[in-house]
Parts: structure tokens; sequence; C-alpha cells
């Protein structure tokens, strides 16, 4: 994805989504096509979230060692992306900030 891809005609809801006192947060919307995501900043530290539907991820920023729900390990930098089944669990970790991308679906 392009460092200047737009969600032209999108609806932002304006409250953020805070997890772990503010070390991890969110805003999400949704584009004109039916698109959901979310865009996000994660602080140094690890994480473990859990999903409701199907995501992927894209880091826009820093990197990440992301445990998948099947126990897997990956490594993911910028421009690389992690996909998470829905009503599973993950881990991040990350010992720099990073900023990232998710679409629901």
């Amino acid at each position: 994805m392009p460092d200047d891809e737009r969600f032209e005609g999108a609806t932002v809801r304006k409250a953020a989504n805070v997890y772990y006192g503010g070390r991890v947060t969110s805003r999400e919307l949704d584009t004109a096509d039916g698109t959901h995501v979310s865009l996000g900043i994660i602080l140094p530290g690890e994480y473990e979230f859990e999903t409701d539907e199907n995501e992927e991820i894209e880091l826009l920023a820093g990197s990440a060692t992301v445990e998948l729900p099947d126990g897997s390990e990956i490594e993911v930098g910028v421009g690389e992306s992690f996909s998470v089944p829905g009503a599973s669990r993950f881990v991040i970790s990350t010992d720099e900030v990073v900023d990232y991308l998710c679409r629901y679906g």
C-alpha cells in the first residue's frame, strides 16, 4: 500500500479505542465502499488481543514479533502484514513505536 493512500469519503469515529492504559490506541473508520479499518499506534511492550472477525494488520512504521493463534511466531516490519482469523487471539511485542493499519472482514 502506498504511503499516501487516502480513505476518501470515510466516516471516522471520534473516540479512540484505548488499550493497556493508553499504550495501544486506534481510531476506526468506514469508507464509502463499506471497508472497515482502524489506524493505530503501539508503544513498546507486549500485548495480547482477541479478534471478533478476520483482521489483516499492516505495519506502517516500526517492527514487531507476532505470536499467531496457531502458536507460530513471525517478524513483521514496515510494509509487511499478517492475518489473524476471527474469534482468535494473538500477541504482538515490540521494542519501538509501531504505526499500523488494520483491515477487518
